[in-house]
């Protein structure tokens, strides 16, 4: 079963390569301009995730795809990475989706010439765990040297 953060991080992604959010019952489609926010997702994205997360919205769904949200958020599906582009997709827990990857129709993707989507980033627990990782192998180091 996909999680409600695999579901976001799911759509995280691929909304940052353009796809957009259809929510037919509104006419609607929402793509947000700014996705992540330094080590968090954006107020942006946010808002619209929890649009298209209530039920109450109605059958929502990434452009390209014909599982909708509440779909995805059922047991049914988990969120796995394509075997082409290596991007979140959903499949059906148990048996095969006769759908293909949500990437078919990007023009260009996969491209490794472009920097991938992902998820925020904390930078400040990155640069402590690099800083961890250093004091530890300096300490070795000068526990070898030593006679």
């Amino acid at each position: 079963m996909a999680s409600s953060t695999e579901v976001k991080k799911y759509l995280a992604y691929w909304l940052q390569l353009g796809k957009k959010i259809i929510i037919p019952h509104g006419n609607l489609s929402l793509c947000p301009s700014r996705i992540i926010n330094g080590d968090r997702y954006s107020v942006e994205f946010e808002e619209c995730w929890a649009l298209i997360s209530d039920e109450k919205t109605g059958d929502c769904y990434l452009e390209g795809t014909i599982q909708t949200i509440q779909e995805l958020l059922s047991p049914k599906w988990e969120i796995s990475n394509c075997a082409r582009c290596e991007m979140p997709v959903p499949m059906i827990q148990l048996g095969l989706s006769s759908e293909g990857c949500v990437c078919s129709d990007v023009e260009g993707w996969p491209n490794n010439e472009l920097p991938k989507p992902r998820e925020p980033i904390n930078n400040q627990k990155k640069l402590d765990d690099i800083r961890k990782s250093l004091r530890e192998k300096t300490s070795k180091l000068l526990k070898n040297h030593q006679i």
